[in-house]
């Protein structure tokens, strides 16, 4: 009897012990379990990221390690053309950093994928991401989609009442904003050259001809628009949806308009170096960017939910009542490094 109610007591005793450790085994599924294990033998992960604020990557990265116990997560927050950059000389002097690449130009995967210096691997939990977004995965199992959101106009309500704002992206080009337009730079943000790429295809590289009279303020990062809106230095913008939302919470008097020509829809791939220094880690962190509570971490940051199951923020637009545009990942591999070039032309910077 004693001994009986004894071996309860440990069995109890060392479930609670896993429990609080962390996800216990039993409710891992075998794969998962198995990159865990081979995780916990490899060096801290290391994602090369410009999917996120400094704030939600680190919030990602904190959720990984609570999710996986023992395991660690480090993490470098650039523009795309940035992490681009440092991944490239990274891999010049062999001295492999990222184990995780995510980049918001998705032009920076097929020039990997040809130089062979991606990892093939199919998440197991592509099962749970958002049908509509499925498309935008390699076909080849190189890059899937981690992250989703939306570049919009932005301005500053304090100065621009709601009837008074631009409702499509022609009407950044109003004479009536001239020294109030805030923009990025296509040579440093992926989303500012995708949306360079978008506004060519729509409406000609006369857009940008005519919104340089209207001599916009020039960041580099698509979120120092929000600064500069902030700051009152500029009025209205071409921005990102999530930071500017993220600030109107904290009280800035920001507002946002979904342009009746299409929101610019960003998807941003993440990848797993050839050389990954934590090949099995940088799997189960992009496993990890594909659920439930990685999407919560990112809607509590105003990005796009990824994978199903998971509400948007309160006071968020769902994205099936958002009209969208995109161009193809061809007008984007080809069109970057083009409008890059135009870009500086036509600006000086």
């Amino acid at each position: 009897m004693h001994r009986r109610v004894a071996n309860k007591f440990l069995a109890g005793l060392a479930a609670a012990v896993a429990l609080a450790a962390g996800p216990a085994a039993a409710q891992m599924a075998p794969w998962e379990k198995e990159l865990y294990e081979a995780a916990k033998k490899e060096k801290p992960v290391t994602v090369y990221t410009a999917h996120y604020n400094t704030e939600e990557a680190q919030n990602l990265c904190n959720g990984f390690e609570k999710k996986y116990p023992g395991l660690k997560c480090n993490f470098v927050r650039t523009t795309a053309q940035v992490a681009f950059q440092r991944f490239q000389q990274d891999v010049q002097a062999n001295a492999p950093v990222a184990s995780v690449f995510s980049s918001t130009d998705v032009s920076h995967y097929p020039a990997l994928k040809s130089k062979g210096l991606l990892m093939e691997y199919k998440p197991k939990s592509l099962a749970q991401m958002v049908d509509s977004l499925k498309p935008y995965n390699d076909k080849d199992g190189f890059y899937h989609v981690t992250a989703a959101a939306l570049m919009l106009i932005t301005y500053n309500s304090s100065l621009v009442a709601e009837k008074d704002a631009p409702k499509n992206w022609p009407d950044l080009l109003d004479a009536r904003w001239k020294g109030k337009v805030s923009i990025g730079h296509p040579a440093f943000s992926g989303y500012v050259g995708t949306w360079v790429v978008l506004m060519q295809k729509l409406y000609g590289w006369d857009y940008f001809t005519k919104l340089e009279k209207n001599q916009p303020q020039i960041g580099r990062s698509v979120n120092d628009t929000v600064t500069m809106l902030n700051s009152k230095e500029r009025w209205v913008a071409a921005g990102p949806e999530a930071t500017t939302l993220l600030s109107k919470d904290k009280g800035n008097p920001l507002a946002v308009v979904y342009p009746t020509d299409g929101a610019l829809l960003m998807v941003s791939p993440s990848g797993i170096p050839k050389n990954a220094p934590s090949p099995n880690a940088g799997k189960l962190y992009v496993e990890y960017l594909l659920s439930k509570e990685a999407g919560e971490i990112q809607t509590k940051a105003h990005s796009l939910a990824v994978v199903k199951g998971v509400a948007p923020a309160p006071g968020a637009k769902p994205l099936e009542q958002i009209k969208v545009t995109r161009p193809t990942e061809e007008e984007i591999t080809k069109g970057i490094p083009e409008v890059k070039e135009k870009f500086r032309d036509t600006f000086g910077v």
